[in-house]
């Protein structure tokens, strides 16, 4: 039985909280505990404090949250890979209960066969994609309905639009009208006009004909671009981490 953590020692809570900072706290800066690593989570957790210390003394705007040069898509490929990373993880939590069990019988032979069940990880992501429900990456996290859907196939233009449908992540239930307004970042890339009625309003849009998504820029190239335009002076030393850029709009 797993002790609790009242009844956990000193030295315990201290590796158990260094593994929640690892493995948990800005996991895109990495996931190791090595010096490097360390020293990037440190330096972005004190850029972001003096970020917020700047906002909240008035010395700098506070940042735009519907700002689209600050959101990220989810393309497909991201979409599936984090399935199978959630099915894969399954699958590898049985294996090892397998193994504890068999590890216990002394006239046991294990074979790696044994240990996996063949078809987990198929059945679930055809399930997954047969029904459009992702699962939440925790336990308690609720699925995401509609991830996978029919593609439309009444015109031309209704399947290009299908396609280029892009969802914003936010309840439907909610009346919250700055996410469904048009924003000036909308510019060229978000179609002014598209948009189904009824609750969904403002929050599901469209890409406009003449934009395409980004894919796997190089981190230098965007830091020269930006170091060339004044827009991150405050992470010019050398120390800075390099910025992990996902994919956006252009």
């Amino acid at each position: 039985m797993m002790k609790g953590y009242a009844e956990k020692t000193r030295a315990e809570k201290i590796i158990g909280v260094k593994k929640l900072l690892t493995t948990k706290f800005l996991p895109h800066l990495g996931y190791d505990d090595s010096d490097e690593t360390v020293a990037k989570k440190a330096f972005f957790l004190g850029h972001m404090v003096n970020r917020l210390c700047n906002a909240a003394l008035g010395r700098a705007a506070e940042d735009d949250r519907d700002h689209y040069g600050k959101k990220r898509l989810e393309l497909a490929g991201v979409l599936m890979s984090n399935l199978f990373k959630q099915f894969f993880k399954i699958q590898r939590m049985t294996g090892e209960k397998i193994l504890g069990n068999l590890a216990k019988k002394s006239d046991t032979n294990i074979t790696l066969q044994s240990l996996f069940t063949v078809d987990t990880i198929t059945r679930n992501m055809r399930s997954a994609l047969a029904t459009g429900n992702w699962p939440g990456p925790q336990k308690g996290v609720p699925a995401r309905s509609g991830v996978a859907q029919t593609l439309n196939r009444l015109t031309f233009a209704s399947s290009l639009s299908h396609l280029r449908r892009v969802n914003t992540p936010l309840s439907k239930k909610d009346k919250l009208a700055k996410p469904r307004q048009l924003h000036n970042t909308h510019w060229g890339m978000i179609c002014p006009c598209e948009t189904p009625e009824g609750a969904p309003i403002g929050l599901v849009k469209n890409l406009t004909l003449m934009a395409y998504v980004s894919v796997g820029e190089p981190a230098s190239t965007m830091l020269k671009m930006l170091k060339n335009r004044f827009m991150i002076e405050e992470l010019s030393r050398d120390s800075a981490p390099a910025s992990i850029f996902g994919n956006h709009l252009i």
